[in-house]
């Protein structure tokens, strides 16, 4: 039985035109994903519109782009921007704070959620509510610059609630790339996670384990970042062991290899063996 893998199939055309020469790799745009956990453990889950150009019908969780704005100073709490960079490798604080800030505002414009609180040890009970829901799609909308949400509500971003847990780059051959930091945090007391994003049509908590069996028995469709992200977690039993585990967790990229050989093409991901596909001329995969 197939699995849920998510496979496009102009993929092997890609490959073999980037081999050849015809196909210049683009630079991948930076974003940020959490995997929201709450007791049980359980994740939120979306699964983006089958409509959608990048992974349609996929189950992902909430994330985007890194917006330039994100960079712009905000109340913060928790590991410093500098020590952010190092754990994140990348270069200035200034890029490490634009990573954090896109995955607090990505929960929160895809979800609902909001990691911030009125003090540094303090988060939001709830954010429900006109108002709330006025400044969540002018965030969306690019309208207000989270860090003009955060200062008009006199909050603090709290970057300690946050455990980063893996990196993944899309491969050299996709049109849409992005270097993607995956981090794990715990659904604050009070909130509630909710389809907010008009990029899912469905939204679920999910025990690892089952979304894992699901996509093994071919039900649910996954991008290998989701389902290895997925299986990592399967052994811990609350939040709090996932934060903690996630100080640990090796964030060396991994980005997907590709090569010829034959008239097969070879697509592999470097330490997560179960995606490497063999595709033939005639399209048949192995």
């Amino acid at each position: 039985m197939p699995n849920g893998q998510w496979y496009p199939p102009e993929w092997p055309d890609r490959i073999r035109a980037l081999a050849g020469g015809t196909l210049t790799a683009v630079t991948p745009k930076r974003a940020a994903t959490v995997l929201l956990l709450r007791e049980g453990v359980e994740v939120h889950m979306l699964r983006r519109r089958t409509s959608m150009a990048f992974a349609g019908g996929a189950y992902a969780y909430p994330g985007g782009g890194v917006d330039p704005r994100d960079e712009h100073p905000v109340r913060w709490a928790g590991p410093s921007p500098a020590e952010w960079a190092d754990r994140l490798g990348v270069a200035e604080p200034a890029e490490a704070q634009a990573i954090v800030c896109a995955a607090v505002r990505e929960t929160y414009e895809e979800s609902g959620v909001l990691l911030a609180g009125p003090t540094a040890d303090s988060v939001v009970a709830d954010t429900r509510g006109d108002d709330w829901e006025a400044d969540r799609a002018a965030l969306v909308a690019r309208e207000l610059a989270f860090a003009d949400f955060l200062e008009r509500r006199g909050l603090v971003l709290r970057s300690d609630l946050l455990g980063a847990w893996a990196r993944w780059i899309t491969p050299e051959f996709e049109p849409r790339r992005y270097d993607t930091w995956f981090f794990v945090a715990a659904l604050p007391a009070g909130q509630r996670a909710s389809n907010a994003s008009t990029e899912a049509d469905r939204t679920v908590w999910i025990r690892p384990a089952d979304a894992a069996a699901g996509y093994d028995r071919g039900e649910l469709l996954m991008m290998p970042p989701t389902i290895a992200t997925l299986r990592a977690l399967e052994r811990y039993g609350t939040p709090a062991e996932a934060l903690e585990a996630a100080r640990h967790q090796d964030l060396t990229p991994v980005l997907a290899q590709a090569r010829l050989e034959g008239d097969q093409v070879v697509l592999s991901w470097p330490g997560h063996e179960e995606f490497t596909k063999r595709i033939g001329t005639a399209g048949e995969t192995t």
